[in-house]
């Protein structure tokens, strides 16, 4: 039970940032099927600040780790401007635009992984390699009887994720920011009529997506194999958006539903090895989240309801 916990909080919380940024983008009425591409390419700007500390830096350890967690911010941020670029200014297909953001990371990040592999540190190889993140654990309460496993073998990208969705879902809820940016994804000729820039609104909310799935994708390298290459973030970004969609694009059920597909991946994992099962049923295990969402859609997609103006092109002219 303890290893379900540990492994399904270490999956759902990267997960989970993911899809905070995806609501940010949704609800202010962008919508964002680039989740796949930014995570992708964020972890490949943290991958490769972290390769180039290591050979170039005495820094390491937990230092390097944030280091590397910002760049990564920074990275996605900075690519999610193209989707934002392509939606607002050029009023481009938002679900083609998404699809098209997601293949040119995953060629443009191998492309580029190999030629600065092979010209900055002498090396064939089409991935950055991670030092290990340390874990810890909290004295007391990781000793309580099946709930201390919450608080067991954590890793410090795990107090960050929820240091920063608590700041996230507050500026969502609580600040003129937020309001605006939900009003922008419900009624945007209603901003636009208050005196406010509907374009910068959803421009800022597509970014904050960026940055929020650059963040969780340097995290999912981190837990799971230690470096940073496209085929290890296969579904992911999808599978965001699939929680945030049965979490009715609200932070708080979204959440929950994060933890529902992490445990039951990690549960698969451990029935795995319980049963002692040959190695292939792990691959199938990768299937269970994606199953779940098959199931969940027979009961929750009549009772979703997308921001209104969600996907729609805002024209001025006619307000």
């Amino acid at each position: 039970m303890n290893s379900i916990i540990i492994d399904g909080l270490s999956f759902s919380l990267p997960l989970f940032i993911i899809a905070i940024g995806g609501i940010y983008s949704e609800r202010s009425g962008i919508t964002n099927l680039a989740l796949e591409g930014l995570l992708g390419f964020g972890a490949f700007t943290g991958g490769l600040t972290a390769a180039i500390i290591y050979q170039f830096t005495a820094i390491g350890g937990t230092a390097s780790m944030y280091i590397a967690l910002f760049a990564a911010l920074i990275g996605g941020m900075v690519y999610a401007m193209l989707h934002a670029l392509l939606c607002i200014r050029f009023k481009a297909n938002q679900v083609i635009s998404g699809v098209v953001i997601n293949i040119l990371a995953t060629a443009l990040t191998a492309f580029l992984t190999n030629q600065i592999n092979a010209s900055l540190f002498g090396k064939a190889s089409n991935r950055f390699v991670l030092e290990v993140s340390p874990r810890f654990s909290i004295p007391l309460l990781s000793e309580i009887p099946v709930l201390g496993a919450f608080f067991t073998s954590i890793y410090p990208f795990e107090i960050v994720i929820l240091a920063v969705a608590l700041i996230m879902w507050y500026i969502l809820e609580k600040t003129p920011y937020g309001l605006r940016l939900r009003a922008a994804g419900d009624n945007p000729q209603a901003v636009d009529a208050a005196g406010v820039n509907v374009e910068m609104i959803r421009f800022s909310a597509v970014m904050v997506s960026g940055a929020m799935s650059g963040l969780g994708g340097m995290c999912f390298a981190y837990s799971i194999s230690s470096n940073v290459s496209p085929s290890i973030f296969s579904g992911y970004g999808y599978l965001s958006i699939a929680a945030f969609i049965f979490g009715n694009w609200k932070i708080g059920p979204t959440f929950w539903a994060c933890i529902l597909f992490g445990f039951a991946r990690s549960a698969g994992y451990s029935l795995v090895n319980v049963l002692a099962l040959p190695s292939a049923y792990s691959d199938l295990v990768l299937t269970l989240p994606y199953i779940i969402t098959v199931i969940l859609l027979l009961f929750v997609s009549k009772a979703n309801k997308a921001p209104k103006s969600l996907g729609e092109v805002y024209d001025k002219g006619k307000r």
